[in-house]
């Protein structure tokens, strides 16, 4: 009888509970069109939620009770306008967790968390077989010292150029073990990730960016009533893509010179001379089910029980971006579009049509899942284990990666938040007064930095910047190369904000992917990313907006770079 009435009790709050909390998101979903309105009624206010998130994470050196408070700031300052303290309370409560399910319900959001959980299953059976192990031992004939384990991170990283997403969550566990033995700081693997993620992916020819890039610039170009090659223009922007480019470049000048300076120094200094990869207050984003998976003993180790399944997640995304937005392509009502990729399937218009057109995260989560099977597959079938034990690995893989889910959705609902409350709208407000046509280009990638680090969503900042800067660019000079040049500080900026953001979801999963501690990992890549911004800056746009040939001006600020490096740097043991 008890057990009939709990179950029916059960029953019933497992009904009423979902219904109240879809309540609560359809009540109190964030609306980004209110912004403007609210960035004139709150002023300087506006930026409360996200400083208040950034600053405690890391004065408490937790990321969850940083980002609940920020959070919560932004619902108590929705539902409590002026002093309404009871409603900014319990209907900023209600707020918080309609936000949450209304970023879980996000296809996309959704997409993300499943492909870093099926991701972590995939790593958690690779390791069991001892596939992670035997790649590890088999780079480390080619990476047997810090310099080459760096370079070939670096490496890595460059070849998984289709998306941020798969580069920080596959290069991390791929090259963990062979940078642990080099006594390469686990700070530096999170830089080296992170620092290869979204800045290859920004400027690659063929990526799940370009699509979302490409149709800013048209619409920004078709806003002052000109029709172009949107393509062509992204293409034109690559060369100035200074920070993206600068970067890569100061990793290969850290790689290859053995120096660093400020906090990213201290950590490498730890990690040579004592063996730590971590401090020994560090909270790695990963947890002992995810890094403790040791192979099953007697089990002969291959390289081929991990090239095969991450070869399957690759080679499957790859498909998957294809056919999906060819799939997208042909449901829609773009009809040059449409004979374009009947007619030329393989044509390189088309594929990168078709990866821009696709819904990466979906794919991703697609092919995360597919190659966990096969994982699956192969252990079972070389008798490492039995399905029971496969499947209880994969799950255990799974958990390990749950806090990560966590912070993730914490960090989507901030920026939903925020995006009603109208932070970005207030920051261009302030920021975008008086600009002399020189600076035009350094005022717009300060301007999206600030933004993209305030929201810590680098796609946000360019929606919200592209429409204003075109324009405004165009209006200050007509010319074609200034217009071009203004549009890369807009993609630029926006991944150096993202970059430095402790609430980015592509810093986030850099740590998760290097299981370094997320505030270490944050601190020690802000000072090398502010670094390579003030070259961005003064060797890059400045000189590029007094009107020096962007082609002297990027080798101006590759020696610039180089040149920091050898003077800041400090020399570490080879």
């Amino acid at each position: 009888m008890r057990q009939r009435f709990l179950t029916r009790t059960l029953s019933g709050l497992g009904v009423a509970l979902p219904m109240l909390l879809l309540f609560a998101a359809n009540a109190f979903a964030a609306d980004a069109s209110l912004g403007p309105a609210n960035a004139k009624y709150y002023g300087m206010l506006t930026l409360l939620p996200p400083l208040i998130a950034i600053v405690l994470a890391f004065i408490t050196k937790n990321v969850i009770f940083s980002l609940f408070l920020g959070v919560f700031t932004g619902c108590f300052m929705l539902e409590g306008k002026g002093f309404a303290i009871y409603d900014g309370f319990v209907n900023g409560f209600l707020r918080f967790s309609g936000e949450i399910l209304n970023s879980l319900a996000d296809p996309w959001n959704a997409g993300i968390v499943l492909q870093c959980l099926a991701i972590g299953g995939m790593i958690a059976v690779v390791s069991k077989m001892g596939g992670a192990k035997a790649i590890a031992e088999a780079l480390a004939k080619k990476a047997n010292s810090p310099r080459s384990s760096q370079f070939v991170t670096w490496v890595m990283g460059i070849l998984i150029f289709f998306d941020d997403y798969a580069n920080s969550l596959t290069v991390g566990p791929i090259m963990r073990p062979v940078t642990d033995r080099m006594k390469v700081s686990r700070e530096k693997l999170a830089f080296l990730i992170d620092a290869t993620a979204a800045p290859i992916a920004g400027i690659a020819l063929i990526s799940t960016w370009v699509a979302y890039e490409i149709g800013l610039i048209r619409d920004g170009f078709q806003s002052v009533g000109i029709t172009t090659n949107a393509y062509g223009a992204f293409v034109e922007t690559i060369p100035y893509r200074f920070y993206n480019i600068f970067i890569l470049i100061f990793i290969l000048g850290t790689v290859w010179m053995l120096r660093e300076f400020g906090p990213m120094h201290k950590a490498e200094h730890r990690a040579r001379t004592t063996g730590k990869v971590i401090d020994d207050s560090a909270k790695p984003m990963v947890a002992d089910e995810a890094t403790g998976l040791e192979p099953h003993p007697g089990v002969k180790a291959s390289i081929w029980y991990a090239i095969i399944p991450i070869g399957t997640l690759i080679g499957a995304a790859f498909l998957g971006f294809y056919f999906n937005g060819y799939n997208a392509i042909m449901a829609g009502s773009d009809k040059a579009l449409i004979e374009q990729v009947t007619n030329h399937p393989l044509a390189f218009y088309t594929i990168q049509s078709c990866f821009g057109g696709s819904d990466a995260s979906v794919v991703l989560f697609q092919s995360a899942l597919l190659a966990g099977i096969v994982a699956i597959l192969i252990g079972l079938a070389r008798g490492i284990f039995k399905l029971e034990e496969a499947v209880s690995i994969w799950v255990q893989g799974v958990k390990s990666l749950n806090i990560t889910a966590v912070i993730l959705l914490l960090a989507w609902s901030l920026s939903g938040v925020i995006k009603e409350l109208g932070t970005a709208t207030y920051l261009v407000q302030i920021l975008s007064d008086s600009i002399p046509p020189f600076l035009l280009s350094s005022i717009i990638f300060i301007l999206g930095s600030f933004i993209s680090f305030a929201t810590g969503t680098s796609y946000g900042t360019m929606g919200i910047m592209m429409p204003l800067a075109i324009p405004l660019a165009f209006a200050i000079n007509p010319d074609h190369a200034y217009v071009i040049m203004n549009v890369g500080a807009v993609l630029t900026g926006a991944i150096f904000g993202d970059h430095c953001s402790p609430i980015s979801d592509t810093t986030i999963l850099s740590s998760m992917g290097s299981a370094c501690d997320h505030l270490d990992h944050v601190r020690t890549q802000l000072i090398y990313a502010l670094s390579v911004a003030a070259v961005t800056i003064f060797f890059g746009y400045i000189p590029a907006g007094l009107g020096l040939p962007v082609m002297i001006v990027l080798p101006l600020g590759i020696v610039a770079t180089l040149l920091m490096i050898r003077i800041f740097g400090k020399k570490l043991p080879a």
